[in-house]
């Protein structure tokens, strides 16, 4: 996996205050901590990191931290964001070492178009679109593909239906649902007045033959 470098500057005061003034700045207030080493509290730069964070290896990037004359090796976590605009306002940095493994989050892509939607006039439900995996950091995928083209309505796919990559274990637990072919709640709303009119009407045959 690539590595990107990114400039980490020490000497921030801690608090919300200096936190809005380094944000106002173009900076981004960050923790680097890890490996039983002391926290150390750094600012880098907004368009950097976005850069950074924007690989295709995404929040899971290697990330070389160059703090006081130091490159340290790692990877962001705890990504905190503005609640409107959906910056990122503070994230930690941890120290990682390429020979130990590590668990990230993995992005899950679902391909093929299932028989229930073809041919049952269902629909795709997504209930989770990630998973967490352990690896060494340099084995981490960028996204972990399933094909669920042969799912009928009521057939689903989960964790322990994703492929075996070898140096990777899955840490989500493999009963975990991940998409299911379903009907759609109108097409049940459709149905129950159709039911009560098939209903009403034996009942009513029922009455004129008696």
């Amino acid at each position: 996996m690539e590595q990107v470098t990114l400039r980490g500057d020490t000497g921030r005061a801690f608090g919300s205050r200096p936190s809005r003034r380094l944000r106002r700045l173009g900076r981004v207030p960050a923790i680097v901590y890890g490996h039983g080493q002391e926290p150390v509290p750094v600012a880098v730069d907004r368009h950097d990191l976005y850069v950074a964070l924007h690989t295709e290896a995404g929040l899971n990037a290697l990330i070389n931290l160059q703090v006081g004359g130091e490159e340290i090796l790692t990877v962001a976590r705890e990504v905190q964001r503005h609640p409107v605009r959906g910056d990122i306002a503070h994230l930690d940095f941890i120290r990682i070492s390429l020979d130990e493994n590590i668990e990230a989050e993995v992005p899950v892509e679902f391909t093929g178009l299932p028989v229930g939607v073809r041919e049952q006039k269902g629909i795709v439900e997504t209930v989770h679109a990630s998973v967490v995996v352990s690896c060494l950091p340099t084995a981490i995928p960028s996204h972990i593909t399933i094909d669920i083209a042969d799912l009928h309505v009521g057939e689903s796919a989960r964790v322990s239906d994703l492929p075996e990559i070898p140096g990777v274990a899955y840490v989500t637990d493999p009963s975990q649902l991940l998409v299911m072919v379903a009907i759609p709640a109108a097409a049940h709303v459709e149905a129950a007045p159709a039911a009560a009119e098939d209903e009403e009407a034996a009942a009513a045959e029922g009455e004129g033959e008696g």
